[in-house]
């Protein structure tokens, strides 16, 4: 039991590239997620939960010092880029006397930066070139397989797939779960805990448990989302579309297969978590809060992976379980405020009773305060893609060719219906395109006169070689040389 009631524990819970609505409880047709669908029971879900930059680093930066690209510097993806002198979630926690620990991916630089945690066992999906052998490659060594993780094949850029080549214990998931286990059993019990538990799937590389594959194999998995919209579409969609291959719908139908088995898997492995707690006798003392860093399109609309404004990728979980008995609403709520990954850091520090630092932009969201927008950005120059929320409105803007999309996500949460140019929508149109441009800042500034969105010229993509075939890991024992950490490899 937890020696000072008054301060709850507190677990952050990470997945990554896990869309908002691949869950039971967000009524998906085909995905089993049983553990997460009674999480939300027991807690608040945020279905208007967006993140601000659908990119693994600018995400996390926003996630770990409750600020926006604009203010943590990153909305594109820079490896090299260290933390921002900023007060960060785990600094603060520890500052204010709880122990904290990270286990899985937290995607700074140098790797072995703890970024205020007091420990932290990091599975960084290979990145030995950048310095550090994580310790998920450390674990694998002690089991007799040194630098094989990748000797699956797959890449962690691409949407090949095939079942894990080595022991299930060997599984990334499988570890990331045990050393968080083995961590909170050895926790100080004259202090609350922070921990953060980090999945590193299911994004890429698509290498489930074959018992995960199964499950789903001889299921009809729902068919890409096509609309009128996705036949002419600006130079940001050209480039994605011009990256990854286009499958056809048998060869999409296992890629989904295996992607859900990857959610699965994580799904059961956080019933060993929460049974860990609850055997500790920590569960009802301890918060919990799960979610994602972005999405993936998983091919609807002709598109994959993240860096986009549609539901299936800027689209997040997000579930908050108050520690039992405290004073928020009733378990089983859904609470439709737009949210955002800056609003973690806040809301976190609200429940365990500590002051959330000024330089915070987010908001706790089991306050008051609500926002009226959430502007979100990814990449800059010809690739940008900005967007603004209402809270049933998204207007989605491409700086390369001037191009708008309104979507009422209320009507159509599909995203199949563009309205910019419909009439009815004339209104929202200008209201939401004003508050877009009121954001901006930067080189985006360019693209703006008077207040109105003018854009650049539009251009025409050119796909070019991949030599490196999306950031194909390779033998990491002997560990490979030093490499530039500013070098973005497996993305186009």
């Amino acid at each position: 039991m937890n020696t000072n009631s008054a301060r709850p524990n507190v677990l952050l819970i990470a997945v990554d590239q896990w869309p908002g609505r691949l869950f039971g409880h967000r009524g998906h047709p085909v995905v089993e997620t049983p553990t997460i669908d009674q999480m939300a029971r027991n807690g608040i879900s945020f279905p208007r939960a967006y993140s601000e930059c659908p990119i693994c680093i600018p995400a996390r930066r926003t996630m770990m010092t409750g600020t926006t690209p604009r203010t943590h510097g990153d909305r594109v993806f820079q490896p090299a880029l260290t933390m921002p002198d900023l007060p960060t979630l785990a600094g603060t926690f520890t500052a204010a006397g709880y122990q904290s620990a990270a286990v899985g991916k937290l995607h700074v630089y140098p790797q072995r930066n703890r970024i205020g945690f007091e420990e932290a066992l990091i599975a960084e999906e290979g990145r030995p070139q950048l310095g550090a052998v994580d310790d998920h490659d450390l674990y694998l060594s002690d089991r007799g397989f040194p630098g094989r993780q990748f000797f699956h094949g797959m890449s962690n850029n691409d949407y090949g797939w095939r079942t894990w080549h080595l022991p299930e214990d060997c599984h990334v998931t499988n570890w990331t779960t045990f050393a968080m286990c083995r961590t909170i059993k050895r926790r100080d019990p004259t202090r609350p805990g922070f921990w953060h538990l980090s999945y590193t799937q299911p994004h890429p590389p698509l290498v489930p448990l074959a018992a995960y594959f199964e499950r789903y194999a001889r299921r009809e998995m729902p068919a890409a989302l096509e609309a009128d919209w996705g036949k002419d579409v600006p130079f940001a969609l050209q480039a994605v579309r011009g990256f990854w291959e286009q499958l056809g719908p048998e060869r999409l139908a296992d890629v989904r297969r295996a992607f859900y088995a990857l959610c699965t898997h994580i799904d059961a492995q956080l019933r060993i978590v929460i049974g860990t707690l609850r055997e500790e006798n920590i569960l009802d003392d301890t918060a919990i809060l799960l979610c994602g860093d972005h999405g993936d399109m998983l091919g609807d609309f002709g598109l994959y992976a993240k860096r986009l404004m549609y539901e299936g990728s800027a689209n997040i979980p997000m579930i908050l379980i108050p520690p039992a008995g405290h004073r928020t609403t009733a378990p089983g709520s859904v609470d439709d405020r737009l949210v955002g990954l800056q609003d973690i850091m806040p809301t976190l520090l609200d429940l365990a009773g500590i002051p959330v630092p000024d330089t915070c932009d987010g908001l706790s969201m089991t306050g008051e305060a609500r926002r009226e927008t959430l502007y979100c950005e990814s990449l800059e120059g010809a690739k940008a893609t900005r967007m603004i929320h209402d809270g049933r409105h998204k207007l989605i803007w491409y700086p390369a060719g001037n191009v708008v999309q309104l979507f009422d996500i209320e009507a159509d949460p599909d995203e199949c219906a563009d309205r910019a140019a419909d009439p009815a929508f004339a209104e929202i149109r200008a209201h939401l395109e004003a508050r877009l441009a009121a954001e901006l800042y930067g080189a985006d500034l360019d693209f703006v006169e008077d207040g109105r969105l003018v854009g650049s010229p539009a251009l025409t993509f050119a796909p070019g070689a991949n030599r490196g075939l999306s950031g194909q890991r390779g033998l990491h024992y002997p560990p490979p040389p030093l490499d530039d950490p500013t070098n973005v490899v497996g993305a186009g």
